[in-house]
């Protein structure tokens, strides 16, 4: 049985070993995800080089997200490395501060003084360490703690409810997306955009630099809610990124949060990845606990295109395993994922003669058994359109074009299909899609499929043709 959703599995020390990054693959990574905020251009350049070897070997297209590091909004370094906070205690987010010690500490976003006024309550290490602001003095915060606990070195800072002003964009992700450009990442993300206007920023920064990646905004910021629509439209793709979006609004608010944010990405023909503690246990254990899998099931339940593991197999002690177990629930969560009855007609889009074939090829589907669903394609625009209504048949991206390949790994319910177009006569490309198809093992002898295609030939944005047939007529089975 295929599997519709993806998986997108976080590279780092406990995937560098070339036959660990193997086995990955082959249990079922789709995308891999390189994290910026680690190691250099080398690295990164490494790493996609790799990946992409080892997935031709195994006959498989496997695409590549670079992840902007995003603002650094941390605390400094402490003397001894850590502190113990205690509730009640008095502590100085100090600016100025070099090296930290029981009393005050210093930080790496040095605007944050600017940011707080008295009252705000500051989510320290993901929200372990709470305090509120009692006074700010110049380059000095003054807090008294409510939650205490085990502060390190480099500890992250939220504001409860968000607001701080931190760019997007830092000096650091203008240089790597340049390096994202450089070894052609199909997918990058932005960390904590605010607007559209930070993701027009991106693209064109990326531009520039030559590259052509799908862009995806991490909503994680408790501004970005209301600006989802807005976002939406300068974005090719959401990352529900759950970690600092909980800190901001509250862990009870994410659930629904993930649901609005899924639909409202598949309603504009986006796609979309939910990441954060999917499978946190497996960083440890070699099985999931219930409530991971009833996460990744409602994930998928819930229509998104992609689910993400982060330390899981970054640097836990079963990375395979937990790829495994991902597919797994993603399967079984997949039987009870019918299509969706109210929304046979409603793929909506720019192109009305593209979203016209999509909405043709549902309908179709919906009223025949159709085994699959052949877009031949040089956007894969026509395979996005059809993916977001949730037909039973396989969608097969069929494509010479390499990144229009790994550009299509993220989409829910389509395969990419290495397809050679050897002739321009439409015919003689039909007849050599459905061959495809077989070779595939996708369809057989008497099954009903449809192809799209754009005429003439070749010419990308242009699919205006659809087409039922019979496998094996053409050749009189």
């Amino acid at each position: 049985m295929l599997r519709k959703t993806k998986i997108v599995a976080t590279l780092g020390p406990a995937s560098n070993d070339r036959s660990v990054l193997e086995k990955m693959i082959i249990a079922g990574v789709d995308v891999v995800r390189m994290n910026f905020s680690h190691g250099v251009k080398e690295d990164h350049v490494a790493r996609a080089e790799l990946v992409r070897t080892i997935a031709k070997e195994q006959g498989r297209t496997v695409g590549v997200l670079a992840d902007l590091q995003g603002p650094k909004i941390r605390v400094g370094k402490f003397a001894d490395g850590k502190i113990t906070l205690k509730p009640g205690d008095a502590f100085i987010l100090d600016a100025a501060c070099t090296l930290g010690n029981q009393e005050r500490v210093g930080l790496d976003y040095k605007e944050l003084p600017g940011d707080v006024v008295v009252g705000d309550m500051l989510l320290l290490d993901d929200g372990l360490i709470t305090m509120t602001v009692k006074a700010v003095m110049g380059a000095e915060i003054h807090t008294i703690v409510e939650h205490g606990g085990v502060l390190k070195n480099n500890k992250g800072i939220n504001r409860k409810g968000g607001g701080l002003t931190a760019p997007a964009l830092t000096e650091k992700d203008m240089e790597d997306i340049k390096t994202a450009a450089f070894i052609k990442a199909d997918f990058i993300a932005v960390s904590f955009p605010r607007s559209g206007a930070d993701m027009d920023l991106a693209r064109d920064l990326m531009r520039k630099a030559g590259g052509k990646s799908q862009l995806v905004a991490k909503i994680e910021r408790a501004e970005a809610i209301p600006a989802l629509e807005d976002i939406l439209d300068a974005s090719d793709g959401i990352m529900v990124a759950r970690g600092d979006l909980a800190v901001e609004v509250g862990d009870a608010a994410v659930p629904g949060l993930q649901k609005k944010m899924i639909k409202a990405a598949r309603a504009k023909n986006k796609f979309v990845i939910t990441a954060t503690q999917m499978m946190e246990s497996m960083i440890a254990s070699p099985i999931p606990t219930r409530a991971e899998v009833s996460d990744v099931a409602n994930a998928v339940l819930d229509g998104t295109d992609a689910v993400m593991l982060s330390a899981e197999t970054a640097a836990g002690a079963f990375p395979v395993q937990a790829i495994a177990a991902m597919a797994r629930v993603c399967l079984e969560a997949e039987k009870e994922h019918a299509p969706s009855q109210d929304r046979r007609h409603a793929v909506s889009g720019k192109n009305q003669m593209e979203t016209s074939i999509a909405n043709a090829v549902v309908f179709t589907a919906s009223n025949m058994d159709i085994k699959a669903v052949a877009a031949l394609t040089q956007s894969g625009m026509t395979a996005l359109l059809v993916s977001r209504m949730n037909i039973t048949a396989p969608i097969y991206a069929l494509t010479p074009l390499t990144e229009t390949r790994r550009k299509v790994t993220l989409f829910r319910g389509v395969y990419p299909v290495r397809f050679a177009q050897k002739s321009v006569d439409p015919e003689e490309v039909l007849y050599a899609a459905e061959d495809e198809l077989k070779r595939e093992g996708a369809v057989e002898d008497g099954d009903y499929i449809i192809i799209t295609i754009g005429e003439p030939i070749g010419k990308a944005g242009g699919t205006n043709t659809m087409k039922i047939v019979k496998v094996g007529e053409h050749r009189g089975a």
